[in-house]
């Protein structure tokens, strides 16, 4: 059986450490987006750094998830004063159930203000990939798959909401990964997002 990781990776206007009420707004929200998905239908694990440390992402022991990095185009700081990013690592069951826990609730309140927050880019933002059952992904290996779908565009190795692929590698839909439990299909779900923009980047990593 395989498990879907989700890796998101935004740039911000300002550092994490900015005292701006904008950035503690930001810290706020990010705070109550991870209760709110954990619980969601779908939701599996994400990264967190031992024993709930804070501090710069660089420099804190996320165990299993492996050593922080950032994709190329990342050019802000690295210290805890100068940090400003947000990124998250996370399992999923399939594509559908992430995207109803980022596209409903909290996390959509977020999105909805994402870019008070985030640096327009013309970079992809998040990526999807298929890792077999009991595989934890790296935060190398989510920085490599997005970008891989920053310059070659979605495939089985890298995709998006818009274009997701099964685990056999075969272009699939989320309606397509609708079951019956969840009875007839809504409007299209697609209509509230774009390939690669948009970010949906929680504060912290994790």
């Amino acid at each position: 059986m395989s498990q879907l990781a989700l890796y998101t990776f935004g740039v911000l206007k300002a550092p994490l450490a900015d005292p701006a009420p904008l950035t503690h707004a930001l810290i706020e929200s990010g705070e109550a987006v991870y209760p709110a998905i954990s619980g969601h239908p779908g939701y599996l694990a994400h990264a967190e750094a031992a024993d709930g440390a804070r501090g710069s992402h660089f420099e804190l022991n996320w165990g299993a998830w492996g050593e922080f990095v950032v994709p190329s185009w990342y050019e802000k700081g690295r210290t805890p004063e100068t940090t400003a990013l947000a990124a998250t690592l996370s399992l999923w069951t399939d594509p559908r159930s992430a995207f109803d826990a980022i596209y409903t609730g909290v996390h959509r309140e977020a999105l909805n203000r994402r870019y008070d927050w985030f640096e327009r880019t013309d970079y992809a933002n998040y990526v999807f990939w298929w890792v077999a059952d009991g595989v934890i992904p790296t935060w190398q290996d989510g920085v490599t798959r997005l970008e891989h779908l920053h310059a070659h565009g979605p495939a089985p190795h890298a995709f998006t909401f818009r274009h997701a692929y099964t685990t056999e590698g075969s272009p699939t839909t989320l309606k397509d990964e609708r079951t019956e439990r969840r009875g007839a299909p809504s409007a299209d779900p697609l209509g509230a997002i774009r390939d690669s923009d948009g970010s949906h980047s929680a504060t912290r990593a994790g």
